[in-house]
């Protein structure tokens, strides 16, 4: 799987992923409108309204990405519709041959953490039978009960050819009250890297890892020094656009053949029309406004790779 996303980033030209991250205040009115008459005011009513606002925002993007990562957290909170929406939509973006992320951010041990992976990753054992589950190409997950929570994911990961991002460096503005404090003089995120380039050994594609990292576009000087420490990771880099990263500041987390990272934009591409700069495109056309977005995204991150010599 690990070469189906870097095969779709040579194709689309676009080393980014787009958060499908739809929160309810994001869908446009008319399209809650239309989901609340055939469904009332109800969870059902609010997966519609979100499930119609990914498919949209999809058909107007899925030739220009290689990939999307929706949330889960955003499809739970409307309980099992939701989580019937984010399957729909987890569906619906392979038919159109994209790789899709889950963001799920599970860390367990044990039975639990296998249980986490055979449903998101593998197939679960139903009598004689198996079945896939949400059935994501990647997820992403917590590392902080160390390799008793990771190793069942690499497990079900080498059994199905599918992939982990593993936390190492978050983008949230806290992010260093744990990841940031030394250890034996060195700040833990490096050494939660290393870790992660080990257990990326355990798991080769041709060139790349199928094991990658997470590290936040708000911190590109840190992202540096763990670009070196994992020469054949991919890295998920949160923190694009809405968080404040840009092209210019992301050029460091790629490797000189210009691959080993893409780049996440969630509100920024999926709720663009409400930006001032793409305000022209109007509710209606909200998807014609995230295309726009993620043309806008690409030739930034291009341009400031072009710019260094990647």
């Amino acid at each position: 799987m690990i070469q189906k996303l870097i095969d779709n980033i040579k194709k689309t030209k676009a080393p980014i992923v787009v958060g499908l991250d739809p929160m309810l205040s994001y869908v446009p009115e008319h399209l809650q409108k239309k989901a609340f008459a055939e469904y009332g005011e109800t969870l059902e009513g609010a997966a519609q309204a979100i499930w119609q606002f990914n498919k949209e925002i999809v058909d107007a993007t899925w030739d220009l990405i290689p990939a999307v990562k929706p949330q889960i957290a955003m499809y739970e909170q409307f309980g099992l519709p939701g989580l019937a929406a984010f399957k729909k939509t987890v569906d619906y973006c392979h038919e159109k041959g994209l790789v899709v992320i889950g963001d799920i951010k599970r860390g367990d041990i044990g039975s639990t953490s296998e249980a986490y992976a055979v449903g998101h990753l593998g197939k679960v054992q139903v009598g004689s039978k198996a079945y896939y589950g949400f059935d994501e190409d990647f997820v992403t997950v917590n590392p902080y009960l160390g390799s008793d929570g990771v190793k069942p994911f690499i497990k079900v990961c080498k059994e199905e050819k599918k992939g982990l991002f593993i936390l190492v460096k978050t983008s949230n503005p806290s992010s260093g009250e744990f990841q940031d404090q030394l250890v034996n003089g060195r700040p833990l995120y490096e050494l939660v890297g290393e870790k992660v380039a080990r257990w990326g050994e355990e798991h080769m594609g041709e060139k790349y890892s199928y094991i990658g990292a997470v590290v936040g576009a708000t911190y590109p000087e840190m992202g540096k020094v763990l670009r070196k420490l994992m020469p054949k990771t991919f890295i998920l880099v949160p923190g694009y656009g809405a968080q404040g990263g840009k092209g210019a500041d992301l050029v460091h987390f790629f490797n000189e053949d210009g691959l080993g990272a893409i780049v996440n934009s969630s509100r920024g591409i999926i709720a663009a029309y409400k930006q001032e700069a793409y305000s022209r495109f109007g509710e209606e056309s909200f998807a014609d406004a995230s295309r726009q977005a993620v043309i806008d995204m690409t030739a930034d991150i291009n341009g400031a790779l072009e710019s260094s010599g990647r």
